[in-house]
């Protein structure tokens, strides 16, 4: 597999497939950032996709794209959260994300694109859901939007995902990679709390809020292993658990909290 780029999801991408699928090329080069991306940083990520799926379709491969299942994509009323379903994505970053898309499906070449939810792994950047809140609530001090809710994935089962899809030859097709469960950010924030024994000071705000689960039947269906990960309730506290830390002692959360308020 021919991987583009030096990030998280490309590190986890090497050491789960190395040399297999050796047809494949997968750009894990593009914006992150869902707010504070720039022109240049679109721009930069536009030229290497072009770039991309010129040479794949000379070549024969088969390019993958990450896009986002996030509410940059389903966040707009009206949408179903379904891959065949209205789109109406609310920010810059949701709009280049679906151009890209088009860009692969007019193409020519060979494609996929997964539209990817949160996700959770080791060595991810700093602003990145988990390690942001995570730092947060260690300063004490934690900003968090009123009603929002985000679904979690780990990195092991979007790599379970991707070796899925491409073990039966799936093309030309855009999947939701995904939990398809959406967790209040709260309940995210208690989680990290318990593990690192802080208890922060919670600054709520009010913005436009949107709740569309994402859908993953088609997921479900091309990969039926999907069924069987169990996105249940103690889904979120196994993430955490993995990623975060054990949950601190009764009496030491208990201890650092009170040092907090």
């Amino acid at each position: 597999m021919e991987i583009i780029g030096k990030g998280f999801l490309s590190r986890h991408l090497e050491a789960a497939f190395g040399d297999r699928h050796p047809d494949t090329t997968v750009i894990c080069a593009g914006v992150t950032r869902t707010t504070s991306a720039e022109i240049a940083d679109f721009d930069r990520e536009a030229a290497l996709v072009h770039e991309t799926v010129r040479r794949c379709k000379r070549t024969g491969r088969t390019l993958v794209f990450f896009s986002t299942a996030s509410d940059s994509m389903y966040g707009a009323e009206g949408c179903s959260g379904h891959e065949d379903g209205p789109v109406y994505p609310i920010s810059a970053y949701g709009r280049h994300k679906l151009s890209m898309e088009a860009v692969l499906a007019s193409s020519g070449a060979d494609w996929l694109v997964f539209r990817l939810s949160h996700i959770v792994g080791e060595g991810q950047r700093p602003h990145q859901l988990i390690p942001s809140l995570t730092a947060q609530v260690r300063t004490g001090q934690v900003t968090l939007h009123r009603n929002a809710h985000r679904d979690l994935l780990d990195v092991r089962h979007m790599v379970k995902a991707l070796e899925g899809v491409l073990a039966i030859g799936v093309r030309h097709q855009v999947i939701n990679v995904a939990s398809g469960v959406l967790e209040p950010i709260e309940r995210i924030v208690d989680g990290i709390e318990q593990r690192l024994g802080v208890r922060a000071s919670r600054t709520m705000k009010d913005v436009y809020v949107t709740t569309t689960r994402t859908s993953t039947a088609r997921l479900r269906m091309l990969v039926p292993e999907w069924n069987e990960i169990g996105f249940g309730p103690e889904y979120l506290p196994g993430l955490l658990d993995r990623y975060v830390g054990p949950v601190r002692g009764e009496a030491e959360f208990v201890g650092q909290a009170a040092r907090s308020l």
